[in-house]
């Protein structure tokens, strides 16, 4: 929330907040296969607990030059590369790690379970950070690397099932290993691939400074709530499939929802009401947590342990591309376009996605089980 607010204030450019995006995207995207060897040969407690203070201290570099006022926008996209980096680590090792918290049976529940709690945080970080930067950037930063800090440290007393991962010799075939996987899982290629193209075309997020500051008018308290209302949908999603496992049709579930989160989109594109907004985004969330649950744990389940970490990688990629380079799209297309049609273009381009795949991936169209 800080990052969007802070660059967005001292540039005022669409272009600019597109770049926050693309700078935590490079890392990720020049680590990917680096990383998912480094998840399936040590210990990925250790790998997670590294990477999460890593991010803790770009964060308090952060505060620190917001602080002192050396903070510029080249600082702010250099440090978000650092924080790019750092939870490139962190994301597919996380993603590997479930297996080892929760018996096969369960697991659905469990990623269900562990998204709730993801959004949980995302509800509250992002409206108490809107209430922060009141107080300043370097309020917002400062909070936020102490608790990634405390975080590092929580990860290393997690007790996981023993077990031995193979140390696979480095070669090209290991670090491809992943990629190969997925290219040959037409289930899996088809349910990641989906969320790439929809979240990269549909994501509005890295737009929501200039709705906040120039159409709805509500300042960065105001922001905090519009970055908080699609993880709210996505917990109440979250915590529903929690208690309620979905049981069938979970291709059919997941192309139903990622057209539901395109729909939605337009219509916060669209929208000039504060209250409005806030539903359609809250509805974005909850349709991507249905896609997010079905699609994580169909990589879980269809996974060998010994390869989670590379695939897991290839799927952080996948995610971050849709995430951190969406945010980049979404900035130059507003910067061509306007804010608007930026934003209701990707949500027709989501639709569109999500139709063209049903015909392109029929595997996955008709996919009745998570596990086979």
């Amino acid at each position: 929330m800080a990052l969007g607010w802070q660059i967005y204030a001292l540039t005022h450019s669409a272009y600019a907040l597109g770049m926050v995006g693309l700078a935590q995207f490079l890392p990720m995207f020049a680590l990917t296969l680096v990383v998912g060897h480094v998840a399936d040969r040590y210990d990925r407690r250790l790998v997670v607990s590294i990477g999460t203070a890593l991010n803790a201290l770009a964060v308090m570099l952060l505060a620190l030059g917001s602080w002192q006022g050396w903070l510029g926008p080249a600082g702010v996209y250099l440090l978000a590369a650092v924080s790019g980096g750092a939870r490139a680590f962190v994301t597919p090792t996380q993603m590997a790690m479930l297996s080892g918290l929760a018996p096969r049976p369960l697991l659905q529940r469990a990623t269900a379970l562990s998204s709730s709690i993801g959004q949980t945080a995302q509800v509250a970080g992002p409206a108490l950070g809107g209430l922060l930067y009141a107080c300043g950037a370097p309020a917002a930063y400062g909070c936020a690397a102490l608790g990634m800090a405390l975080s590092s440290i929580l990860l290393g007393t997690i007790k996981m099932q023993a077990t031995v991962l193979p140390r696979e010799p480095l070669s090209r075939a290991s670090l491809l290993s992943g990629i190969t996987f997925i290219r040959d899982q037409p289930v899996i290629l088809g349910a990641i691939s989906l969320d790439l193209f929809a979240v990269l075309l549909g994501g509005a997020t890295a737009l929501l400074p200039i709705y906040a500051h120039d159409i709805l008018r509500v300042g960065p308290t105001g922001l905090g709530l519009l970055r908080s209302a699609p993880a709210i949908g996505s917990l109440a999603a979250s915590l529903i499939l929690a208690r309620r496992p979905m049981h069938a049709h979970f291709g059919r579930l997941m192309f139903s929802a990622v057209i539901v989160f395109g729909v939605a989109t337009m219509l916060f594109g669209i929208s000039h009401n504060f209250y409005l907004s806030l539903a359609a985004l809250a509805a974005t969330g909850a349709a991507d947590s249905i896609s997010v649950v079905i699609r994580q744990t169909l990589v879980q389940l269809r996974t060998p342990d010994a390869m989670r970490g590379r695939v897991g990688a290839v799927n952080a990629l996948f995610i971050g591309t849709s995430n951190q380079l969406g945010e980049f799209e979404s900035g130059i297309v507003a910067g061509l376009l306007g804010a608007v049609p930026s934003v209701v273009l990707g949500g027709l381009g989501t639709v569109a996605v999500a139709l063209l795949w049903i015909k392109l991936f029929p595997q996955l169209r008709e996919a009745r089980s998570l596990d086979n």
